[in-house]
């Protein structure tokens, strides 16, 4: 795998995920309690023996460069790294990045240097574990240009996604982006040519990309170099390369999930804490996901009821009740909180107890969630002040609303508190 370079896609200004990227690039937006969303492709890198590693991103990407920086330090006997390449402007690049194809045609003249066999591209918003090794043998072994990881779906969720058809070899043969109606039937095809028993194909007719490629190196130089005016890979470079190059499907058969939306986002995280065998587990010792170490305390439980929930280093919760819940880094909540179907990103810095405790008789409110509040189906983003008596609720059943100027926007019915939002004693929302 050393001839084997992975470019991770950060995507754009994040539109799917805000307002959680209000202040952060979406590969930095916090993942389980403690780790990143950009761990997820990182991780699988390592753990497949790809280690040279860029990631490309155009939008609030400091607390990214500050993440990767501290997490990522190779041995210096390794040729190994990860870094950032945010976008910038050239003479010949004046602008910013236009799509997936064009953030790579923009740094053309540095990957092109490299000298590598192959370009792994990955996306930055997808929870997976993938050994690309296997990725990438087979598309040695079948000589392709270009090969795409895929995953069978049913008729329900087919047109969110790029779908193709493939011939006996799967050798890849059309494309159409999210189709609807008539052009939906017409991508039917027969999975069985995957490896999917008659039942499974029955269920799962489509193929869906996952947004996942390898290219050969060349192939994809001189593509992009040809092609100017197409500026995403999924739309415009690989639909137009299929008929002069032979472009393989790859079946992926893990658990993939696109956490690109709030909604989808909400539901991977707490379909974490799911007992005993959650889709997505991160208790695998041989492929582990890698993140930065902070040599936080433990986490401190006074009087708590807490059920199917997971906590997150550093936290203190008293006299409270968590259930189907995930707490994240120095997370506090006081007495008589119910937390219920949430999602707390915790703090990135602790307030002195004495700071708190000055604040709260001073009639300013600290950070954590304070006494006597109830949270349900919420994002509460990092360094948030709750008040006492809260009630996070969305009371009225509202599916959409953007209250910036009150610390809230609400997305698909899920409540999302803006990171150092700070909620008044008794808010009701």
């Amino acid at each position: 795998m050393k001839r084997v370079l992975a470019i991770i896609l950060g995507g754009g200004a994040g539109t799917r995920l805000y307002p959680l990227t209000k202040y952060r690039a979406k590969p930095a937006v916090s993942l389980a309690g403690k780790y990143r969303l950009i761990d997820i492709p990182v991780s699988n890198c390592i753990n497949s023996e790809i280690l040279k590693i860029y990631v490309l991103t155009q939008f609030n990407s400091a607390s990214l460069n500050r993440h990767i920086a501290r997490a990522y330090t190779f041995s210096q006997f390794s040729d190994g790294f990860v870094e950032v390449l945010a976008a910038q402007q050239t003479p010949e690049s004046p602008s910013w990045f236009q799509g997936t194809a064009d953030a790579v045609r923009q740094y053309l003249w540095l990957l092109e240097s490299w000298d590598v066999d192959e370009y792994l591209i990955l996306s930055g918003d997808h929870l997976y574990r993938m050994d690309y090794r296997l990725f990438v043998e087979r598309h040695r072994v079948t000589h392709a240009d270009i090969t795409l990881s895929v995953v069978p779906i049913g008729e329900k969720t087919a047109s969110s996604f790029g779908l193709m058809k493939i011939d006996g070899s799967a050798r890849v043969i059309d494309f159409y982006e999210k189709p609807k109606g008539d052009a939906l039937q017409k991508m039917w095809v027969d999975t069985t040519t995957l490896g999917l028993t008659p039942e499974q194909a029955q269920a799962m007719p489509y193929i869906a990309s996952m947004g996942i490629y390898v290219f050969k190196k060349q192939v994809l130089v001189n593509l992009l170099k040809k092609s100017l005016d197409q500026t995403d890979f999924g739309k415009e470079i690989i639909p137009a390369s299929a008929p002069d190059h032979n472009v393989q499907a790859y079946l992926f058969d893990g658990y993939w999930e696109d956490i690109g939306t709030i909604e989808a986002f909400y539901e991977a995280n707490l379909a974490l804490t799911h007992q005993p065998h959650p889709a997505f587990s991160f208790y695998q010792e041989e492929a582990p996901i890698y993140t930065r170490s902070r040599y936080l305390p433990s986490s401190k439980l006074q009087d708590c009821h807490i059920t199917e929930s997971i906590i997150g280093e550093g936290c203190i919760l008293k006299n409270c009740q968590v259930h189907h819940s995930v707490i994240g880094l120095r997370q506090r909540i006081h007495a008589d909180c119910n937390i219920e179907d949430s999602l707390l990103m915790g703090a990135d810095y602790y307030e002195p107890l004495s700071e708190s405790s000055q604040h709260l008789t001073r009639g300013k409110i600290p950070i954590g969630i304070g006494e006597g509040s109830v949270i349900k189906r919420a994002i509460v983003d990092k360094n948030a002040r709750i008040g006492r008596n809260v009630q996070i609720v969305n009371k009225e059943r509202i599916q959409e609303a953007e209250r910036e100027d009150l610390g809230f926007y609400i997305r698909s019915g899920i409540v999302v508190v803006l990171k150092n939002a700070v909620l008044p004693d008794g808010m009701i929302i």
